[in-house]
């Protein structure tokens, strides 16, 4: 599948990527092998130096790593991708290759509590500071560049609130200025969204959530042009944040159904909204799939769905919202997403609780907050597994 633009999205993600061995195999191989063999040394040089392509050591090169790395970016649109060992590395990764001490990025508010403690708390010790304003402000981002400004940071839909952030605006507002814009695509995949269709120049996954799917393995990546990902890849040779073969092959395994869960997960966790949205108590729900969601038309302009994270208020506090999660029988509580089995989590005392009090409030996370990460399950048992915990509040 030399040209992927010749296949439709569907068929990238079973095809794209497979380069069979000498056995022929029809799944792909696993390569579990920490370096390769060379002919000889003049060829172990030209790979070292790469004058030669080829694989060298499974630290930055493995032929299951290169299956995934090329399957996900078919999927984005993208030139190149290169695969690390979690989400989390994937974003350190793509900041160290691209930022230096002395530069500034400009990030949403609304980003997940691990990325938020990373711009926040630990690259300011080597020189790399971060603003935090809103997601769905455009002019907030202009009002927070700098003429050291190098990177625009986010994550649309936001987790947990969902909001949307527009990045065609974003995209024009970088562009004018010199600047990057990174877009970590976790909750919509390249099925429901292609932030690099919409402007973006770099796409940062997750890939432990919706393309494994099954919860099974860790994983991450960044996609985009090849002027930038192999700088990504330069700081990855050396540094090592990498992606194991096993965890590359399940992946591969993953994406394969990645359209057929997203698209379901999605219709159920439209379905699960509505009905959430009409409970006595439900304060508020947050999805960008309702026509009560701030960015609505924004999300129908930029994704296929809403998605299947939905986010709502219970009335009361922590002590409502801990018992709505206590008495569920059917959903796993954990802060876990993109799993095919549903999961609960309260953001406020989990994913975002290293933030402190006053960065959970300017992101709109309080105490009364839970967030379901939709799977497969018939929608009629997760409704039954939560009324349980709300019509107890």
């Amino acid at each position: 599948m030399k040209n992927s633009r010749d296949y439709s999205i569907e068929t990238l993600a079973v095809r794209a990527g497979q380069e069979r061995s000498q056995f022929n195999e029809h799944s792909e191989a696993l390569y579990l092998t920490s370096s390769f063999v060379f002919t000889s040394a003049a060829q172990a040089a030209a790979r070292f130096s790469g004058e030669e392509e080829g694989n060298v050591y499974s630290r930055f090169t493995n032929p299951t790593v290169a299956a995934f790395q090329d399957r996900l970016a078919a999927l984005e649109g993208a030139e190149a991708c290169i695969a690390t060992a979690s989400g989390m590395s994937a974003i350190l990764s793509l900041i160290m290759a691209l930022c230096s001490a002395g530069d500034h990025i400009v990030a949403s508010n609304g980003l997940f509590g691990a990325t938020q403690q990373l711009l926040g708390t630990i690259l300011p010790r080597f020189g790399i500071q971060t603003s935090f304003v809103s997601q769905t402000d455009v002019a907030a981002w202009q009002a927070a560049m700098r003429p050291e400004t190098r990177l625009f940071f986010l994550e649309t839909p936001s987790n947990p609130l969902t909001e949307i952030a527009d990045i065609p605006a974003l995209a024009r507002l970088a562009r004018a200025r010199g600047v990057l814009l990174a877009v970590d695509n976790c909750f919509c995949t390249p099925i429901l969204q292609r932030p690099l269709d919409l402007g973006a120049d770099l796409v940062v996954h997750s890939a432990t959530k919706f393309l494994d799917g099954q919860g099974r393995v860790l994983g991450g990546a960044v996609a985009g042009p090849r002027r930038l990902t192999d700088e990504v890849f330069r700081f990855l040779r050396t540094a090592g944040p990498t992606l194991s073969a096993f965890n590359a092959w399940v992946l591969l395994k993953g994406l394969e159904t990645l359209q057929i869960r997203i698209e379901t997960q999605s219709s159920r966790a439209l379905q699960l909204a509505r009905w959430l949205e009409e409970h006595s108590r439900v304060a508020r729900v947050h999805y960008p799939g309702l026509p009560s969601h701030p960015q609505f038309d924004l999300a129908r302009r930029q994704q296929h769905s809403g998605g299947a994270i939905v986010s709502f208020t219970v009335k009361g506090g922590r002590p409502e919202a801990w018992k709505v999660i206590d008495s569920c029988r059917l959903l796993s509580i954990t802060a876990n997403l993109g799993d095919t089995k549903t999961t609960l989590t309260h953001p406020a005392s989990t994913t975002h609780g290293r933030i402190t009090p006053e960065q959970r409030a300017a992101a709109g996370i309080g105490e009364d907050l839970l967030r379901i990460a939709v799977g497969l399950e018939a929608v009629t048992d997760l409704q039954n597994d939560l009324e349980r915990g709300l019509s107890s509040i």
